[in-house]
């Protein structure tokens, strides 16, 4: 079942997979994406609770980091119900393990960290698009789409990649379609500007 607007699956995925063809920069994309989410997390774990409601175990705070988590899984389980709650699953173990690492790092070194892993996760990334990409990335035509859909894309990626997995049937046809579509209008006008 397709569905439309916000939650349109085949849409977003399109969107993302047109600037993620090739298959080595999927790779590199697949080994930093949730790195950068996990990192992410880590250094949002140092914003104020929203709430004033104790501590979980002592180590996990209801702040932006929560309420960050909170969102990105229901928008993925509002996209795709099963590759959505695995996708959850991995936010909220993102977050918790964040949490963890942030809590005995503390805020003075755990920056740092974070720093030193987004600058090289980055990097990884800009070089797989401007390598083997040839294009530049998603996020310089919709930030938000991006860095929303990145964490999502790769996982569906992986799914369909080792276990065949399909939101729906068709969808990876209907998806691919789409994509070269997309990617023959971006060379197409690409030519036009050398020409």
């Amino acid at each position: 079942m397709t569905k439309t607007g916000l939650f349109d699956l085949e849409k977003h995925f399109a969107f993302y997979g047109a600037y993620h063809s090739n298959p080595i920069n999927i790779f590199i994309h697949m080994l930093f994406v949730w790195p950068i989410l996990f990192t992410t997390l880590v250094l949002l774990y140092f914003t104020p609770s929203l709430f004033p409601l104790p501590q979980i175990g002592g180590n996990l705070v209801f702040n932006l980091g929560f309420i960050f988590t909170l969102v990105y899984s229901l928008f993925y389980i509002a996209l795709d119900v099963k590759a959505g709650s695995l996708a959850a699953a991995l936010c909220f173990l993102s977050w918790v393990g964040g949490s963890l690492l942030a809590n005995h790092l503390g805020y003075s070194l755990a920056w740092k960290v974070v720093l030193a892993a987004q600058v090289f996760c980055w990097i990884g990334q800009f070089i797989g698009h401007g390598v083997f990409e040839k294009r530049a990335p998603a996020l310089l035509d919709n930030l938000t789409q991006a860095f929303v859909m990145a964490p999502f894309f790769v996982l569906l990626e992986a799914l369909q990649m080792f276990c065949g997995y399909e939101p729906y049937p068709g969808f990876h046809a209907r998806v691919k379609a789409k994509i070269d579509s997309e990617i023959k209008e971006f060379r197409d006008k690409k030519q036009k500007k050398i020409s």
